[in-house]
């Protein structure tokens, strides 16, 4: 079945002509499967994190587009690039950090508009998609291999929010490493950080390891320090949602990680796809997603925050390149620095 042992969470369905993905809000308590067939439900997908993760975002914004062009009921050219590029905006517009949403969504763009022709585009459309599917397949795996080498034959590792196949299509890139170093024989223990406060630790990374048999315990956020301290934790990997040269952006909680894990002399690793990395940005350029006070205020139907106390909700934080021990990516890892500014020309200088 989709959705098991890191395999595929997200995935065209050619029979019913739709986009299929696990519903990640009703993890772990329910297994859904959703068919998404407009762009209109994939950017409502997207905003509430039924659809999460920066990789399953590109791939998400490739099939989108691809929704878009097939739905299309244009007669003429015009009218057809139109509706594809309102779909595309409005898709673009639900997650401002993560860089690869918009990676997928302009792929998808750029091979439509090769072919004036409009059937011939909305093939082209869907080929593209599958294609950025398989190959985030390929990276994730590629991204394993790489990073299974990093660990040592018998280790516990720290991760936060989640970086598995469900942020991705399949196998997963934080995970994908952990995934890839239980196959070759590594005796690896998982402690997952529960992620406040959406859980995607506690929720989805627990579900997938518990599910492929990995031994996986879940501590909250604030309980790391000590872990590292006491000299449970062997070494930190965490997943990215955009990588510029002087930061990586990831879950809010990762530069707390980061931090610790330097002053206690634990590697810091992060897993991300080469299609994560921002070489037009700087830290200070990226826009950091404020998400709802409902998130922090509200669990299930109790609310644990006065109404008059204000609330503050960045999805994400910035970790400084200093505290990244290697950067794992499908075509090896990356050591900063200098490797990382040599492959990222940042010529944005505000």
């Amino acid at each position: 079945m989709k959705g098991q042992d890191g395999s595929a969470t997200l995935w065209w369905d050619a029979g019913a002509g739709c986009l299929c993905y696990i519903e990640q809000t009703l993890l772990p308590n329910e297994f859904v499967v959703i068919g998404c067939r407009d762009t209109g439900r994939l950017a409502t997908a997207i905003r509430r994190l039924e659809i999460r993760g920066a990789p399953a975002l590109g791939v998400a914004g490739a099939y989108g587009v691809a929704l878009a062009a097939l739905t299309s009921a244009a007669t003429s050219r015009e009218q057809f690039l139109d509706d594809v590029r309102t779909g595309a905006e409005l898709l673009r517009s639900t997650r401002p950090t993560a860089i690869n949403l918009a990676w997928g969504i302009d792929r998808v763009l750029a091979v439509i508009g090769k072919t004036e022709n409009m059937d011939q585009a909305r093939k082209l459309a869907l080929d593209e998609a599958e294609t950025i599917r398989r190959e985030d397949t390929a990276c994730c795996h590629a991204i394993g291999h790489y990073g299974a080498e990093l660990l040592p034959e018998s280790c516990t590792v720290l991760t936060h929010c989640n970086a598995g196949a469900l942020a991705c299509s399949s196998w997963g890139t934080a995970l994908g490493v952990i995934r890839s170093a239980v196959k070759a024989g590594k005796q690896v223990r998982v402690i997952a950080c529960e992620t406040r406060p959406l859980l995607q630790g506690a929720r989805l990374t627990a579900w997938e390891l518990a599910r492929d048999g990995i031994d996986v315990t879940v501590i909250t956020d604030s309980m790391a320090a000590q872990f590292m301290r006491k000299g449970v934790i062997d070494a930190v990997i965490v997943g990215a949602d955009r990588i510029t040269c002087d930061a990586v952006f990831n879950k809010i909680g990762t530069y707390m990680h980061a931090v610790c894990a330097k002053h206690h002399g634990i590697p810091f690793y992060v897993a991300a796809p080469l299609s994560t990395f921002d070489g037009k940005s700087r830290e200070l350029d990226v826009v950091i997603e404020e998400r709802g006070r409902e998130e922090i205020t509200t669990m299930g139907n109790r609310i644990f925050v006065p109404d008059a106390a204000a609330v503050k909700n960045p999805a994400f934080d910035a970790t400084p390149m200093d505290l990244v021990s290697a950067i794992i990516t499908e075509k090896g890892v990356l050591r900063p620095p200098p490797d990382i500014p040599s492959l990222l020309t940042c010529t944005n200088t505000k």
